[in-house]
C-alpha cells in the first residue's frame, strides 16, 4: 500500500491507496506546533480506523508547500513506516516539462495537479485548486507546465475581509439566493462568493483566450480543492471535479520515481 500526504497551509490530507485505488482519506489541521509523537499518533488512528496495517504501507510520498512542517512529517514516516519518504520536487522526473522562469519556485501541489490531471484527461488542462489560494495551473496539449495564476483563495479572502474592517463579521459562506444583499451577512455572502465565481470564470476566460492564440486548442478546465464541488456547482465553465487530485499526483509520480529506480 502507499500512503500520500499533502502538507498545505491550512489543511494536510492523507489518503492510502491500493495500487490506483484511494481507500480511505484523512484530513487534519495544519499546525506549526505539532510534534512528530502528535502526528504518529493521528495517523495511528486514522489507519486503526481503516483497518490498515501499518506495516503493509511499503511506500510514502509527500507534497508539501510548508517546510517548517514538512520535516516533522519526514521525521514521522521514517519513524512509524520505516520508510524513507519521497517529497515532491522539481528535483525528481515528474514526466512533464516545467516552462517557468525558476521551475524550483513551482508549489509541490502544483505540479502534482499537472501530473494527475494530465495523466487522466490528457491536455490542454486548466486546473483550478481551490485552497488557501486559488491557483490556476495550465497544461499544454504535450503535457508540458506552461505556468499559471495565483489569487487568493475564497476562504483566505472572507477572513481578511473580517480582520480588516472592524464592522464586517465573520460569515459563514452560503451563496444567498439574491445578490443585491439586504443586510450585513448577505451583502457580504453575495459579495464573497458571487464575487469569486465571477472571478473564476473570468480568469478562466483569459486563459482559455490566451490558449487559443498560442496553440489554436480551447483548454478542458478541471476543479479540485476544498471549494470545487460548490464552484462546480454554479458555474458551467466547469468540466471535471477532481477532489483528490494532488494525493493522485503524489502517487503517479512516486511510482514513476520507483520504476526508475528498478531500472537503476
Amino acid at each position: 500500500m502507499f500512503l500520500a500526504i499533502d502538507i498545505g497551509n491550512t489543511h494536510t490530507v492523507l489518503g492510502v491507496y491500493q495500487n490506483s485505488k484511494l481507500l480511505s482519506e484523512l484530513r487534519i489541521t495544519s499546525s506549526h506546533g505539532q510534534t512528530k509523537g502528535e502526528i504518529a499518533s493521528r495517523v495511528e488512528q486514522f489507519l486503526r480506523r481503516a483497518t490498515i496495517e501499518s506495516k503493509r504501507i511499503r511506500m510514502v510520498g509527500i507534497s508539501s508547500v510548508v517546510p517548517k512542517i514538512t520535516d516533522t512529517f519526514v521525521s514521522m514516516v521514517r519513524s512509524s513506516f520505516d520508510v524513507d519518504p519521497i517529497v515532491i520536487s522539481t528535483a525528481l522526473d515528474l514526466g512533464i516539462r516545467i516552462q517557468y522562469d525558476n521551475p524550483a519556485s513551482v508549489g509541490a501541489d502544483r505540479l502534482c495537479n499537472a501530473v494527475a490531471g494530465f495523466t487522466k484527461y490528457g491536455g490542454p488542462l486548466i486546473i483550478i485548486d481551490f485552497g488557501t489560494a486559488t491557483t490556476y495551473d495550465v497544461v499544454a496539449a504535450n503535457g508540458d507546465y506552461l505556468g499559471g495564476v495565483i489569487a487568493p483563495g475564497i476562504e483566505t479572502s472572507a477572513a481578511d475581509l473580517h480582520r480588516r474592517a472592524a464592522m464586517l463579521p465573520k460569515v459563514e459562506l452560503h451563496l444567498p439566493l439574491e445578490v443585491i444583499g439586504t443586510n450585513t451577512v448577505g451583502s457580504m455572502q453575495a459579495g464573497i462568493l458571487y464575487g469569486a465565481l465571477d472571478a473564476m470564470e473570468g480568469m478562466v476566460d483569459r486563459l482559455q483566450k490566451e490558449m487559443v492564440s498560442r496553440s489554436g486548442l480551447r483548454a478542458r478546465v478541471l476543479a479540485t480543492g476544498g471549494f470545487s464541488t460548490f464552484m462546480s456547482q454554479h458555474s458551467t465553465i466547469i468540466e471535471a471535479v477532481e477532489p483528490s487530485l494532488v494525493l493522485d499526483g503524489v502517487r503517479l509520480i512516486c511510482e514513476r520515481q520507483k520504476r526508475a529506480m528498478k531500472k537503476g
